[in-house]
């Protein structure tokens, strides 16, 4: 397995990871600003140096390479299988009416025989993560894990971006299927936050629109809790997520972040579904524990391979938890490194949700607000 990460900083090109002579790259994954990614000429630049090989990017609120978290850069990683190989699906927004059928369009479109492992980018704004994830469940064979995450813009939700070898089109989702016998996949997400105040039930929701807790309209119950975080909302709801569970308690609580509100239907739109019936509880931050989630991750991702080193780690952490550490953000990087150790190429993205299963034998999920990571080693 070849990788070599090449980073973009003040418009000027830096050569990172242990790839020191030229090698035909199978694909290469690029995050960046959106702006970055609807430029042409870096798709250009990393056409002319990985040539043949296919370009999978998407926006980002802040760039991982290596053991750094950078801001307005252009990371490409550029991978190389020696014994496996890639196939790369992608499907418009417009060409489906919903998560589940974008989901299993995407998933379709991948050739079956031999497929190990897939990596899905998703515009970050317009899908419903849930939806998606169920719709590429459906139609993958039950030993296909899937890992990936939601596009970002920041803190602004605005637009994002999800490109394939070059800036268009932008608003779609695209897998990338991972395939050889001698392929090893790992992986592993945690979170590190803390529940307050009491456990409400969704008395009215829609997909991943909430109407109700406790039959209060969910908007005005939010905005009381938040204080004066409430003026600025949705990203001030990156701070205080809600967890989310089955009321028979027979399913592991997952986390939900704010993508928008509606102050006219006092409703709050999640990056994955809200059932109703469901019990709800608001989460806010402990620092040492978002430290302890990215390391407990790393240590369950390299379980996954068992005694074999990652080659690469793919790292894919919520914007929310970026904004809690702020300059310490590097901190949860470092604890990941320190689990991989110094050989494994780190590559990765702050996101609007993570997509990966619980555990080895449990089901695909999206989260929010955790520290997600996809291991891959050949040997």
């Amino acid at each position: 397995m070849r990788i070599e990460q090449r980073i973009k900083t003040n418009g000027k090109w830096s050569v990172e990871g242990p790839a020191s002579t030229p090698f035909s790259a199978q694909f290469a994954l690029v995050f960046g600003t959106p702006a970055a990614l609807r430029s042409s000429e870096p798709w250009r630049e990393l056409a002319e140096h990985f040539p043949g090989a296919r370009l999978v990017g998407c926006s980002t609120a802040g760039e991982i390479a290596g053991a750094h978290v950078l801001d307005d850069s252009l990371v490409a990683t550029g991978v190389a299988f020696e014994h496996g190989h890639v196939a790369i699906a992608a499907a418009q927004l417009s060409e489906a009416t919903d998560g589940v059928t974008l989901g299993t369009l995407l998933a379709s479109r991948l050739p079956r025989d031999g497929l190990v492992h897939v990596l899905v980018l998703s515009d970050g704004l317009k899908v419903n993560g849930s939806a998606l994830v169920a719709g590429l469940t459906s139609e993958l064979a039950s030993g296909v894990a899937i890992t990936g995450g939601l596009s970002a813009d920041g803190a602004r939700f605005e637009r994002t971006a999800v490109c394939l070898d070059g800036p268009e089109p932008s608003e779609q989702v695209v897998a990338i299927g991972l395939y050889g016998e001698k392929l090893h996949v790992g992986y592993g997400s945690l979170g590190g936050w803390d529940p307050f105040g009491p456990e409400r039930r969704i008395t009215k929701s829609e997909g991943n629109v909430l109407y109700e807790l406790d039959g209060e309209p969910a908007l005005d119950l939010y905005k009381r809790y938040l204080g004066d975080h409430a003026a600025a909302l949705p990203a001030s709801g990156l701070l205080f997520p809600l967890t989310i569970r089955n009321a028979l308690g027979d399913s592991t609580p997952v986390v939900r972040t704010i993508l928008s509100v509606d102050e006219n239907a006092h409703t709050l739109t999640f990056a994955g579904d809200v059932p109703e019936g469901y019990r709800a509880r608001l989460m806010r931050a402990n620092f040492e524990r978002l430290v302890d989630g990215a390391s407990g991750a790393a240590k369950i991702s390299q379980t996954g391979l068992g005694t074999t080193k990652a080659d690469l780690a793919l790292l894919i952490s919520c914007v929310g938890r970026k904004l809690v550490l702020k300059q310490r953000i590097e901190e949860e990087v470092e604890a990941v490194r320190e689990v991989l150790g110094a050989d494994t190429v780190m590559t990765g993205f702050y996101s609007y949700g993570e997509i990966a299963p619980f555990g080895a034998s449990a089901g695909c999920e999206l989260h929010n607000q955790t520290m997600t990571i996809t291991t891959i080693s050949e040997r």
